[in-house]
């Protein structure tokens, strides 16, 4: 497991474009109040589309479209926070973006990365060992002629 003082940028931004706003809400709930911001874009939605390569190294191919948010945040001392993340929600873009900003500030940091990442991070990677529990579970072995002699 890593230390939630030794996260970087992208992994916090990966942990907050994952989560859902009334986590993260819940979360800051308990958090002190957040900086006063301003909104500098968004949030707003639109289209990204998504690649993709046969075999993981072919040929690349428009796989389709998905629907995206994305939101930047200034704090008052003109710090920029960005998110942009999969789906339509537009108030857990914006919370992204303003946490994004401050998690780039030392005196906010160390207090967001325990108070609101670490607990995010680790619901987010005990979904995942479920969801890769269940899948397992679901595991069919075929045997071929070749192997059963």
């Amino acid at each position: 497991m890593i230390i939630a003082e030794t996260l970087d940028r992208p992994a916090w931004m990966a942990v907050l474009a994952r989560a859902e706003a009334a986590e993260i809400e819940a979360l800051l709930a308990t958090a002190p109040p957040l900086p006063a911001h301003r909104v500098v874009r968004g949030p707003e939605i639109g289209l990204t589309m998504l690649r993709g390569r046969a075999g993981g190294d072919g040929a690349a191919f428009n796989l389709g479209e998905a629907t995206i948010t994305r939101c930047t945040v200034s704090l008052e001392g003109g710090t920029l926070g960005h998110c942009w993340r999969l789906g339509r929600d537009r108030r857990a873009a914006e919370l992204a973006a303003l946490l994004d900003a401050c998690l780039q500030q030392p005196e906010w940091r160390a207090r967001l990365l325990a108070t609101v990442i670490a607990p995010l991070r680790e619901r987010q990677q005990a979904q995942a060992e479920l969801t890769a529990r269940r899948a397992a579970a679901t595991e069919v072995r075929f045997a071929t002629l070749a192997t059963m002699r």
